[in-house]
């Protein structure tokens, strides 16, 4: 399996140091993500201070850009990184793209195939000098002077993946992507049951097989020094999974485990704004379903027992304040890698 971690930290100094860490212990990828930053900006930084690692989106919201933009700073981000740029895209929920970007709504699955259908005819127009005639049900491009083209780069072949959970987007990852990001709100049996067979749908729809497409695992990951240590951090991990089992859009990852009922109750919860409570809805059983937990000596043994069958790659990562810790992780991350 690849191995990726996150940039850390808002300060230029900060993102670089992060990023020269990534490449000094030997991950594959080092990605930002869009919360409260710009996901693109940090991979600018990056790209001058790594040498081998990917740098990816993980993930930008694509619906709150048009896919020219998009294009733009993609294009831009793989020529500085000399090809190592992935284009990760999410197509967020409908109450975030119209409240909080105040940009219009539609059904994601099929927007999502276009919008990188237009990607890809954007890059190759730049690419090859042809004009750019794209048409489609949700996006139209058909003006590109050169005075705005910024033409050819050597590395013209941008991965684009994106993150999905539900059915349809994820027979468009089959389809038209070159990897997909599982969320973390997910679990082993629900990528066999759902995500794979529906990822496999995709790839035939396109005449494609399966092996081209990398999937990226999902999961929470728990890990410590110690058993003191993980089960510390247990309470922090039921928040996540019952903050993300509250939304309706990843009602069928509960359902598939007989949960659907915690997961109406833990809707209604967020709308009474009852979020305290929340995490004491789920009981350790789903915890366990939900993330792979384990002391430093025994995660790498778990993450390839749950996940090797199916991941081409994971992130993976814990902090790290000396030497001693750095070459600890360095050594996690070899092993993951083989």
């Amino acid at each position: 399996m690849k191995v990726g971690t996150r940039l850390a930290g808002n300060a230029p100094a900060e993102i670089a140091e992060s990023a020269r860490r990534a490449d000094r212990l030997g991950f594959d990828t080092t990605s930002s993500s869009e919360t409260n930053h710009n996901p693109f900006l940090p991979l600018a930084i990056a790209a001058e201070h790594t040498e081998s690692a990917e740098l990816r989106t993980s993930i930008a919201l694509a619906f709150a850009r048009s896919p020219m933009d998009v294009a733009y700073l993609s294009w831009d981000l793989q020529a500085m990184s000399g090809g190592r740029f992935v284009l990760g895209l999410g197509s967020q929920v409908r109450g975030h793209i119209v409240r909080r970007f105040s940009m219009n709504w539609t059904p994601p699955a099929p927007r999502m195939r276009e919008y990188i259908q237009a990607l890809r005819h954007i890059w190759n127009a730049w690419q090859t000098g042809e004009r750019v005639q794209f048409h489609g049900d949700y996006y139209d491009f058909n003006l590109m002077p050169p005075f705005f083209n910024p033409g050819s780069i050597p590395n013209p072949d941008v991965k684009v993946y994106i993150s999905a959970v539900n059915p349809y987007m994820l027979r468009v990852a089959g389809e038209v992507c070159d990897g997909v990001l599982l969320h973390g709100f997910c679990t082993p049996k629900y990528t066999r049951e759902v995500i794979i067979p529906n990822l496999k749908i995709g790839a035939d729809r396109a005449g494609r097989s399966l092996d081209e497409i990398e999937i990226n695992a999902g999961g929470f990951i728990i890990t410590g020094e110690t058993e003191e240590e993980v089960e510390s951090k247990k309470a922090g991990v039921k928040g996540q999974i019952s903050f993300y089992a509250s939304t309706r859009s990843y009602e069928s990852v509960m359902s598939t485990h007989g949960w659907e009922d915690t997961a109406a109750r833990l809707y209604r919860m967020s709308v009474d704004n009852r979020w305290p409570e929340m995490p004491n809805q789920i009981t350790d059983d789903m915890l366990e379903t939900f993330a792979v937990v384990g002391t430093h000596d025994q995660i790498v043994s778990k993450l390839k027992e749950t996940h090797g069958d199916y991941a081409t790659s994971i992130s993976f990562d814990f902090p790290t304040s000396t030497p001693e810790d750095e070459e600890r992780l360095a050594a996690m991350v070899a092993q993951l890698q083989t």
